[in-house]
């Protein structure tokens, strides 16, 4: 038997291996390394056997144990709906002004519409409810079909103009492109525009003042302050939603804009549809 090599410098023994005269040092890992990777071996065996694991067609493998970090999480929702449950039926027996006179449904029920809020509604009005070109802000006192909390609660329950729906909100605009000529669409604009600030031409005032008695009060009112019965909004108080400006207003009146707000009433259920109104009418605009 040949005699083991020693390296000079480190003075541990060498594997026999030599490359370039390098020679290989043998360091073997100290045995209480080895068992413990042996053990998580078994550990990783013994779990994958005792929780979900493998994947399957349709799923996996549901373990020995039979629990899920899904099913742990069905049971945690369950006991909180059980623990809301008395409030949750609460609301659903009781009146919007009967839900705010009670302080700990209201407070109840801010918390759940403002849940609601987050996950149905700020795709379009804003996570502030700030609303932006072509849909509502909350927070301002300018409502076209009413700021009452029982007015906010039949447009979130019914929409605007949702077909699906035969109670929505309903209301359209004529497109006065058919109806007026350019040259008067131009005076109705600059007549708006008048009504808070100051057109490009002041002489476009009075004419267009005579075609919006005779075209647009109907709906907005002799005084431009709109109409919630027909949902048509305040001209006179400068706040815009579909347009600004002579050259918006313009070709609102020429070829306007009609949004579309969904029911939620069957989306959501009664109960929701009062938490989402009365957080609505938190916000500060509602009336």
């Amino acid at each position: 038997m040949s005699e083991k090599h020693i390296d000079d410098i480190s003075g541990v023994e060498t594997t026999g291996h030599e490359w370039d005269g390098i020679r290989e040092l043998n360091n073997p890992m100290p045995r209480w390394w080895v068992w413990t990777f042996y053990f998580t071996i078994l550990w990783a065996i013994g779990y994958t056997i005792a929780y979900p694991a493998y994947p399957l067609i349709s799923g996996a493998t549901k373990g020995l144990l039979g629990w899920s970090s899904r099913g742990e999480i069905a049971a945690e929702i369950a006991d909180a709906k059980q623990a809301q449950s008395v409030y949750v039926d609460r609301i659903a027996n009781s009146s919007l002004a009967e839900i705010q006179a009670d302080p700990t449904l209201m407070q109840f029920a801010l918390s759940g519409g403002a849940a609601a809020f987050k996950v149905n509604c700020i795709q379009c009005h804003g996570s502030g409810a700030e609303g932006g070109q072509g849909y509502p802000n909350l927070n301002d006192d300018d409502w076209m079909w009413g700021g009452s909390v029982d007015d906010i609660y039949t447009t979130v329950k019914h929409g605007i103009r949702f077909a699906d729906d035969p109670d929505t909100r309903a209301s359209e605009m004529p497109a006065f492109g058919d109806i007026l000529k350019s040259d008067e669409i131009r005076e109705v604009a600059a007549y708006v525009v008048s009504l808070t600030g100051t057109p490009s031409n002041p002489a476009l005032v009075e004419p267009g003042k005579q075609l919006f008695a005779d075209n647009c009060a109907s709906c907005h009112g002799e005084d431009a302050k709109g109409n919630r019965e027909f949902g048509a909004p305040n001209l006179a108080d400068a706040i815009w939603l579909k347009a600004h400006g002579e050259e918006g207003i313009g070709a609102q009146i020429r070829s306007p804009k009609h949004g579309v707000m969904p029911a939620w009433g069957e989306r959501l259920g009664d109960t929701t549809v009062k938490q989402l109104a009365i957080f609505v009418h938190s916000l500060g605009g509602g009336e």
